[in-house]
């Protein structure tokens, strides 16, 4: 089964859910035009369709061979790369002065999702390049933007995020990789990183390693952490101090090599440090909060793809009779087998526009809006991507069912989406991490004033939808105000708890409270679609996607937004469970 971007649901999305319309009047990006940006999806839905979409199960099936250090890459991949790269889709946010496109967040986040969609695997490489490149960008040195910005941007060269250690999963404060300095304004890297994304592949000539590492005496915890740019090929040409020690057999992606690296095993890699000596957590999470805005996209991405596919064989596939039918069906025209199919793609664009909100609100940030629209991202940051990769879990197994035994089997297809998807929870903050992250760092933002008002700004969704009473909307704005209600409940539970001496009520609860959000602020995305589907209706339009969107909404309110009022009870009532939790587990 073929992938086809759906660059109709995409602009849509960017022009009613993220606002890009408005964006784009205002002048905030210049002359950029919603005909430019609709070419520009074009362009890349060829791409990621006709180029990157059919190596998927190639790379699925091909691995990543390590022999002697070197790592080959799938059949084909050296030339989809170099084609991606030669269209300039590697810089297309990147800033003009480094070779960049300087085009909007937002518009590149589309283009993230046809890229993951078309192939995880192969979209992995370049998405942790865009974090190196932003991390460098803001934190680098004059000289060493001047040597490797240029060359990351283009795509000419790529970067990895080096964190892990076997010691030290999550915790970094577990790290023992240390770095001296020489002298010269270089640093000299040992020690070794796990899970390392594209450490080592035949791609590109040169692979730039930002790794995390401590210098003598550094204080203890995270606070002792310093970030260095540790290139596989020096300036002079030279190899550096750096291999691939080993490559992880995977659930999926298995056309991305997921690398051991050792540095240092001749006296120390060579390394610049990046940003400040024992500050160099900070520079790796300007990495990490674009990283995980990503991951959320291929969250997206594949659940677009599984829901396609799923689509595709129901449509094909016969069983069965129909109510009323005379003859046998396709099962597609099952109940639940259509109530599959609406939940897989009612939370597929649900999630779609929460990333797209998620991306606008950082282009927001380098205008007027400035630091309300940065906290506005910081907030959104960890719902796009738990929600997203925890709704990509869910589709892509909903694709294997639909497909019944035959999506149990290999060469359907729809086992390999629900492997690959299975690593996007984990990777880049666990999803739990994310809700913590969300509940501990991110509710609190300017004591609780940023989530008030993002709250508000679901009530005001809310309250437009209902002012336009019309019977095709059905309960939409009915059932998406108890869902504001329920997520206001939880959020004031929830800064109440973390100001109280019983944080862990707090903490106990951060998973079903960012459900709830992800919930609530996807279904107030499809209440926007659905009104603003329904006004182009209205204004004559005849396309037949205009009534689906509407229909959509509502299934989504009736069906899955109910889930609502359930949350808050768990974030509210369930949190006492760790009273007991060592009782229960101990029998």
């Amino acid at each position: 089964m073929t992938y086809r971007a759906p660059v109709a649901d995409m602009l849509f999305a960017l022009r009613h859910v993220a606002g890009f319309e408005a964006a784009l009047s205002s002048g905030r990006h210049g002359d950029l035009g919603l005909d430019d940006a609709e070419a520009i999806l074009g362009e890349a839905a060829k791409v990621a369709d006709a180029v990157i979409a059919p190596l998927n199960r190639v790379g699925d099936r091909h691995g990543t061979p390590l022999t002697e250090g070197a790592i080959a890459t799938p059949p084909g991949w050296q030339a989809a790369y170099r084609t991606w790269i030669e269209g300039g889709w590697n810089g297309l946010s990147a800033d003009p002065d480094h070779g960049g496109q300087g085009l909007p967040l937002v518009l590149n986040a589309a283009c993230t999702e046809m890229w993951n969609a078309a192939s995880i695997a192969f979209g992995l490489c370049p998405l942790l390049t865009a974090g190196g490149i932003e991390a460098l960008a803001q934190h680098g040195s004059d000289a060493l933007k001047a040597r490797y910005l240029g060359k990351l941007v283009s795509g000419e060269w790529t970067a990895t995020m080096n964190l892990t250690e076997p010691q030290a999963g999550s915790d970094l404060a577990l790290l023992r990789s240390r770095a001296e300095p020489v002298g010269d304004g270089s640093y000299r890297i040992v020690g070794a990183k796990i899970y390392i994304t594209y450490g080592e592949h035949d791609l590109t000539d040169n692979i730039v390693h930002l790794v995390l590492a401590r210098l003598k005496d550094a204080p203890a915890g995270t606070r002792g952490i310093s970030l260095f740019l540790v290139p596989k090929v020096l300036p002079d040409g030279g190899r550096n101090d750096l291999r691939c020690s080993g490559i992880e057999h995977k659930l999926g992606i298995h056309g991305s090599p997921t690398c051991s690296m050792a540095f240092g095993d001749a006296g120390g890699a060579i390394g610049w440090l990046i940003g400040e000596e024992n500050r160099g957590l900070a520079c790796m999470f300007t990495m990490m909060n674009s990283a995980r805005l990503n991951v959320g996209l291929q969250g997206v991405g594949i659940a677009e793809r599984a829901y396609q596919q799923a689509l595709a064989y129901a449509r094909d596939r016969r069983q069965g009779k129909a109510p009323g039918a005379a003859e046998t069906s396709p099962i597609v025209a099952h109940a639940d087998v259509q109530r599959m199919l609406l939940t897989m793609k009612a939370y597929t664009q649900a999630a779609r526009g929460i990333c797209y909100l998620t991306a606008e609100a950082l282009d927001a940030a380098r205008g007027p809006e400035g630091e309300a629209a940065h906290d506005r991202a910081s907030l959104l940051t960890p719902v796009a991507k738990a929600f997203s990769t925890d709704i990509a879990n869910e589709v892509t197994s909903l694709g294997v069912q639909v497909h019944g035994g035959m999506g149990f089997v290999e060469e359907t297809g729809a086992a390999q989406h629900m492997r690959d998807a299975r690593i996007l929870g984990i990777y880049e903050g666990t999803n739990g991490i994310q809700a913590i992250d969300l509940v501990a760092r991110k509710l609190p933002l300017n004591g609780g004033a940023t989530v008030r008002a993002q709250i508000a700004g679901l009530r005001r969704i809310a309250e437009g939808f209902l002012k336009d009473a019309d019977p095709a909307h059905g309960a939409i704005g009915a059932r998406l105000r108890a869902g504001i209600e329920s997520l206001d409940r939880a959020t004031s539970f929830q800064l109440k708890a973390l100001g109280s001496n019983r944080p862990e009520a707090a903490l106990a609860g951060a998973t079903p409270y960012l459900r709830l959000f992800g919930l609530v602020q996807g279904g107030a995305c499809l209440a926007q679609t659905a009104l603003a589907a329904n006004a182009a209706r209205k204004a004559g339009d005849t396309d037949p996607a205009q009534p689906g969107r509407i229909a959509l909404a509502r299934f989504f309110a009736d069906n899955l937004l109910t889930a609502a009022s359930g949350l808050e009870e768990s974030v509210i009532a369930g949190g006492g469970f760790t009273d007991d939790a060592g009782l229960a587990l101990a029998h």
